[in-house]
């Protein structure tokens, strides 16, 4: 498994294959060590009669000392496997620094209301409030509320900070189900869809992840469907460019039609993801939204099962307008993932726990900038933590 995404394990080694020792590579040894050679047969002493003493035997005809036995061969047994990696520590903290910052507008709201001594209903209304601020949506603040208070009573609670600590779990419990993997491998090719609305930050995700697919060794073919804006194939194939994979794309052509080729070539080419960049859309422009519908269509034309993956980049600034957004695009399209993008500096970023409340698609990736270490996995706990501690 990749931190990034889920992959299908590699088969196990069999039992001939080498082992790594500390010592270098060994392999097993094919059978045991030939016995040690058998001791020659004592000689006879002969004694001459009737002599009172024994005659000495010659020194040469004396019986060998038995031989000690060989010692039996050690077996060097193959050190236990080692657990899977975790992800580098010094990244990781990185990112989670960046996060921390990026949540800062909308987490300082939130984290003053317990610099005070008291837990009482003030204390409630004020959270209330910087709870709506956040957008998190009259829904999710309800829940959150009514959760924290459950949690206060139980924990007997009596320090506002330990009322953080207890909402930083509320939180993290309410956006749990918004975790899950992006997977690939399951089907050949996986065929990602990705929609949004102009602006959001789609084309950039579509690098972003395809540099890191095509850095795990996953061959990725790009399709230019966005055939409507301006310079969106040219900005696509600069990405491309980067992480050094094919591109299918036609100036001027009908987006339905890119996708088509574009599935069936990677079908012949054996690429593992086809990712198509649409068209940016408004949920509220219906017209659009049925071009969307059709490229969908002619995708399952191409290869049956497909699309396996649609993905919706939004825009954390826009708040519960992200949220609008996810219920009109899962509507008309089924969405399979999210990539909440902009969060760095928003104000807005409570709209998590709105989508997770109302409209629960899975958060594959978030974003708190431009470069390509700046979209990373989704954590509840992380994303709670950065945004209250």
């Amino acid at each position: 498994m990749f931190s990034f995404f889920k992959k299908t394990a590699p088969a196990p080694a069999s039992d001939d294959a080498p082992i790594l020792l500390p010592e270098g590579w060994v392999t097993k040894p094919a059978s045991s060590p030939p016995p040690p050679p058998p001791a020659p047969e004592p000689q006879p002493v002969v004694r001459p009669a009737p002599v009172a003493a024994p005659v000495a035997t010659p020194v040469a005809q004396q019986p060998a000392a038995p031989r000690p036995p060989a010692p039996t061969p050690a077996v060097i047994a193959p050190p236990p496997p080692a657990p899977a990696p975790e992800p580098a520590a010094a990244p990781r903290q990185s990112w989670l620094e960046r996060l921390h910052a990026g949540l800062r507008k909308t987490g300082s709201s939130i984290a003053g209301v317990f610099t005070g001594t008291q837990i009482d209903d003030h204390l409630y209304e004020e959270l209330e409030e910087a709870l709506l601020m956040a957008d998190a949506g009259v829904k999710a603040t309800q829940f959150l509320l009514d959760d924290l208070k459950r949690r206060v009573k139980d924990a007997k609670a009596s320090d506002p900070q330990a009322v953080r600590g207890l909402l930083i779990d509320a939180l993290s419990e309410l956006l749990k189900p918004l975790e899950k993997g992006l997977e690939v491998g399951r089907y050949t090719p996986t065929v990602m869809m990705v929609v949004g609305v102009n602006g959001a930050g789609k084309t950039t995700s579509i690098g972003k992840l395809t540099r890191h697919l095509a850095e795990a060794d996953q061959k990725v073919l790009l399709a230019a469907a966005d055939t409507f804006r301006a310079a969106a194939r040219e900005q696509l194939g600069v990405w491309a460019d980067r992480a050094k994979v094919e591109i299918i794309s036609q100036e001027g052509g009908d987006p339905a039609a890119v996708s088509f080729d574009a599935v069936n070539a990677g079908r012949a080419r054996g690429a593992d993801v086809v990712i198509a960049d649409t068209a940016g859309r408004l949920p509220t422009q219906v017209h659009l939204m049925e071009e969307l519908k059709k490229i969908k269509r002619v995708i399952t034309k191409a290869q049956a099962d497909a699309p396996h993956e649609v993905l919706l980049v939004v825009d954390g600034n826009t708040g519960q307008n992200a949220l609008n957004q996810v219920k009109a695009f899962d509507e008309a399209l089924g969405l399979t993932g999210l990539i909440v993008t902009k969060l760095d500096g928003t104000a807005k970023g409570g709209v998590l726990a709105a989508i997770a409340r109302e409209r629960p698609v899975p958060v594959y990736f978030i974003g708190v900038g431009e470069k390509l270490e700046d979209l990373e996995t989704f954590s509840a706990r992380e994303f709670a933590r950065a945004l209250l501690e």
